[in-house]
This record gives structure tokens, sequence and C-alpha cells, in this order.
């Protein structure tokens, strides 16, 4: 089999045609290259272009053995970060974690806790009080460590752990990662002396993954960070600007979909048949609904999670308004065997399937989901990943990343800013009255 991550467009060949996507070809490479080049829009945020192959062995020595120094200290480590700050770590971590990993008593790993991805009092009192009695420690991931929401969260767990291990032993347990020289979070790991990473310029929250933001939590957890870079190295190769159209799978990706998008299919629903993915299509959703959704324009992105979600949204995919189109992640092999077993009375009438794996049936359910959803309306596209494993992940980062950068071009805005983040805070902080927002607050008011 394969170690390689495969692209199977050929589900979508009813809804535009073979010679409509190659017509595009020539736009996908100028926008591969322009990437590559610098000289399209958000060009000051390429740098996650070339971090697989630009990452040494001494850098990911030095996250692994801060990770292995949080390891031996803690029982849990909390990921105080928002969006692109810790969405890329749990995806990772979920997929490749047992599944009741934070249940089990005796572990190898710490238990990985999120903080700082909302602002919900009860989950952080219930987070505090989970805490007590334990060895924890904090990374902390903000570029200017005063975004509301994990600064809030850290100044509560902060406290916390200095009252549970004394200022002194907390911050050798505190870690930082943050902007190189400037912002409130820098000028308090420096002052406190903190171990920092940097969170590199030119790199924007939701391509970090492959930065210390997300390669130090992933370390900790137990997973091996070399495979994972290295499995995106083979894709920043495959993908490359000299790589034809025909094998080059992130071009097919973008041009597919915004082919797709051309012909009315505004919704892109990525769906999993493995529901140890589900925080990679979270992850998934930032990345492309912040880039490309913007200008008035842009796929929509939604996510399901199959078999379930057959059984709630399974019936407006399947019969509902036809402006949607399906990426599926299918996982070729399973890391475990399981085969049905033989039951005597029979009465679930499940014994036709005894003998076989698990996995077999779940694939029959995917493959009739795929047909059914395809004669319903709903274009398919196929991204299959060999097994579930660090190399793999690593390939599915980079694919979607550079497909990300691609597709936008297509669209014609600029994949790599987020303007629209910004009007939900301002509101925000005029009606908490925060100094400096005087006007704001006031005018705010009267539309009250």
């Amino acid at each position: 089999m394969s170690k390689v991550i495969r692209l199977d467009y050929s589900k979508t060949l009813g809804f535009v045609s073979q010679a409509e996507i190659n017509a595009q070809a020539a736009l996908a490479k100028k926008s591969n290259e322009t990437l590559h080049n610098g000289s399209g829009k958000g060009n000051d945020f390429l740098g996650w272009l070339t971090l697989p192959s630009s990452i040494t062995d001494a850098d990911l020595n030095d996250i692994q053995a801060t990770a292995d120094a949080l390891r031996a200290k803690c029982e849990v480590v909390v990921l105080v970060g928002i969006g692109g700050s810790y969405l890329g770590s749990r995806a990772v971590i979920d997929a490749l974690s047992s599944s009741f990993d934070w249940l089990q008593k005796e572990r190898k790993s710490p238990v990985i806790l999120y903080a700082g991805n909302n602002i919900g009092e009860d989950y952080l009192v219930e987070l505090t009080e989970y805490l007590q009695g334990k060895s924890f420690g904090i990374i902390n991931i903000s570029k200017s460590g005063t975004t509301t929401e994990p600064a809030l969260a850290f100044r509560i767990l902060k406290s916390e752990l200095e009252k549970s291990v004394g200022k002194e032993e907390a911050k050798s347990r505190i870690v930082a990662v943050t902007d190189a020289a400037r912002g409130a979070l820098f000028t308090l790991a420096t002052k406190e002396g903190y171990k920092k990473y940097v969170i590199p310029d030119n790199v924007g929250g939701r391509f970090s993954v492959l930065t210390p933001v997300g390669l130090l939590p992933i370390a900790i957890a137990g997973i091996d960070i070399k495979e994972l870079v290295a499995g995106a190295r083979l894709l920043e190769e495959k993908t490359a600007p000299s790589v034809p159209f025909e094998e080059n799978l992130s071009e097919q990706y973008a041009v597919v979909r915004n082919e797709l998008y051309k012909k009315g299919k505004k919704i892109e629903i990525l769906a999993n048949f493995h529901p140890k993915l589900h925080y990679f299509a979270e992850w998934w959703k930032q990345l492309y609904g912040e880039s490309e959704g913007k200008d008035n324009k842009g796929i929509f992105n939604a996510s399901v999670d199959f078999t379930a979600d057959l059984h709630s949204m399974g019936q407006w995919i399947q019969e509902g308004e036809r402006s949607i189109f399906e990426t599926v992640i299918s996982v070729a092999k399973p890391n475990h065997s399981f085969l049905v077993p033989t039951d005597e009375e029979n009465l679930d009438g499940l014994n036709f399937l005894a003998g076989k794996n698990v996995d077999y049936v779940n694939k029959m359910a995917e493959l009739g989901t795929q047909i059914a959803h395809v004669d319903g309306g709903v274009p398919n596209i196929k991204v299959v990943v060999p097994v579930l494993n660090a190399y793999s992940i690593g390939q599915l980062i980079y694919f979607f990343e550079k497909a990300c950068g691609i597709s936008g071009y297509i669209l014609g805005v600029n994949p790599f800013d987020q303007p629209g983040v910004e009007a939900y805070k301002k509101n925000m902080f005029a009606l908490l009255e925060k100094p400096g927002y005087e006007k704001e607050t006031e005018a705010i008011k009267k539309r009250l």
C-alpha cells in the first residue's frame, strides 16, 4: 500500500467536466508560482510554504527536550490559545491518540486540556476544579498576549499554578509561544524567565501547526513530530510549482472546488468516517473559512462525522438544496483489527457480518453513502489517507494548506488576512468599556 495520500475527484465529473478542470490548470499553476515567488496578496505571510523543509533536527530536538521536561513534571498540560493557536494541535493530538486516552489512569503522556478558546465561566471553574491536586503545566500561545479569550484564561491558570506549586516552580512549568521581540506575553515571559518559542512573523495562526505553536503540544502528547514534519515535507515536494498539474494534488483540489463553486455549489462539507478526525475538520474549517470568506465571496465550510451524522444531517445532504459538495477524508486502513462475533440467537440479524472486520462494514457504509449522495446531486471529492499516523497527517496538513493558498488566489482574494475577525472585538471592547474605546462605547450604547 502506498504511503502517500491520494486525491480522487472522479465523482465530480458529472457536475464539472475534465475539460473545464484542465482549462484552469494554467491558472492553478500561476497561482502556485505566485505563492512561491511572493508576488501575490498577503506575501508577508508565506513562511508556512517552506516550513517542512526548513525545520532542522536541532529545532525539533529542542522542542522535544522542552516537551520531555514538561512530560516528566506534569500529569496535565493546559494549552491556552484560540483559533490557529490550538486547533492544529488538537487536530493532530485527537487523530493520533487513543479515543479514551484521557480516561486512562496509568499514562505515558500527560493529559492535554484546552483553555482560552472560549469565555465560558462554567468551563473555567470546572477546569480549575479538575486541576486541584494535580501536577500541571501551561503552554500559553499568543502573538500579542492581549487577545481576550487566552489572556483571561492564562491569568486565571497562572494564578492557580502559582498557588499550587509556588511562583518559582511555576516558572518552570509555563512555556510561552509568542512574538520574537514585542507584546505583553513576550514581556512577561522575559521578565519571569519562561521558556520561550517564537511564532514566526511570516506565518499566520491558521498555518502555524508546523511551528512550535503546534509541534510543542503535539510532542508533549507523545506523538513523533519528526514523522509529522517528514510527511509535510513529502507534500511540499509533491505540490511544488514544478510538479505537473496532472500529478499536483493541491492544484487539482483547488481547481475542482472552484469549478464547483462556479456551478452554484456554494457549500463544501468535509466528511469523515473516522471519529478521530472531528477536530481535524475543525482545523480545516478555520483554514478555509478565514482564508477565503471575504469580499462577499467564498465557499462556506461545514463538516460532518459519519456515520453518526448520516442519522441527522444526512437527510439534508441527500435531499436538501443542491448547493453543496462533499470532500471526504477516507482512511484506507485502520490501526486495529476487530472481527464481528457470531451470536447464536442472532436477534439483531447481524450474523451475515460475522467474521468480517468492523472496518469492512464502515467502508461499505462509506461507499454506499458516496453513491447515494452523488445520485442525489452532491459532487464528491475523496482524499485517501493510507493510515492514521504522524506521517500521513503531516501530508494531509500540508496538502490542505497549499491548496488553500492556491484556491484563494484563484478566487481572487487575499487568503492570508482576516479583517472581518476584528469586527466583533471592537463591539465587545466598546460594550466592556475598555479604556481607549470611549467614543465607541458611547456610540454603541446609543444603538442599544
